[in-house]
């Protein structure tokens, strides 16, 4: 897969690289990228293949009722590497496994994307319409993806792992939410990534870097 660029997309990154709420801050990224697969891509999609053919074989063995009918269409299992793949390239020092991701997948329309933003960036919408006046930043948003990959041709999907089976989460967030939303005819794939942090992340584990350099004065006191 390949890293695409676009203008539309850079524009928005721009904003949202860093959107300051006093004591919070929103950090989003949008990321275009190919599905036609490079050398790498080809070994890993193949791994991937063989590991979800796997797990249906051994799931239909094992237990007739597991839920693996979406696994067993081929256009599903390629959707799913395309997803992975996409994955990997996001986080390229990260292990997913396509069984497991399969499970934190999760089908979505627009309405229920426009849901989820309307609800969780409200206060960054705002900041946007201070510098954009008249361009709301939904609709700015809407605009670039259907430039991009034409939106009325997607299938858009978002993923939700454990919050201790993924790279997604930075410390000190708050919330995070991840959508892919894929041409299958263009074999474009755009990702959007978006979260909210807490500004008081100097504060970890009960204690600041004040009480670090008191420990430090300490223990220069004491012999060793």
């Amino acid at each position: 897969m390949k890293y695409l660029e676009y203008t539309p997309l850079d524009r928005l990154n721009n904003f949202l690289c860093h959107v300051n709420l006093g004591e919070r801050m929103i950090k989003g990224c949008l990321e275009a990228y190919s599905c036609k697969h490079t050398g790498p891509d080809k070994r890993l999609s193949f791994s991937l293949e063989h590991e979800i053919l796997d797990y249906i074989g051994k799931s239909s063995d094992t237990d007739s009722s597991s839920p693996v009918d979406s696994l067993c269409s081929r256009s599903s299992r390629k959707t799913l590497i395309y997803l992975v793949l996409t994955l990997y390239h996001m986080y390229p020092d990260y292990d997913f496994s396509a069984v497991r991701a399969h499970e934190f997948f999760t089908d979505e329309s627009w309405d229920s994307f426009k849901q989820i933003f309307d609800t969780y960036m409200f206060e960054a919408s705002k900041e946007w319409m201070g510098t954009n006046e008249g361009n709301p930043l939904l609709a700015t948003l809407y605009k670039a993806l259907d430039e991009v990959v034409n939106l009325s041709e997607c299938e858009i999907y978002s993923y939700n792992p454990d919050s201790d089976t993924g790279p997604f989460l930075e410390r000190g967030a708050i919330w995070s939410f991840t959508f892919f939303f894929y041409n299958r005819k263009l074999k474009r794939i755009v990702t959007f990534r978006f979260s909210c942090l807490s500004n008081l992340g100097f504060i970890t584990d009960g204690y600041s870097n004040d009480d670090e350099d008191d420990d430090e004065e300490i223990f220069n006191d004491m012999d060793i």
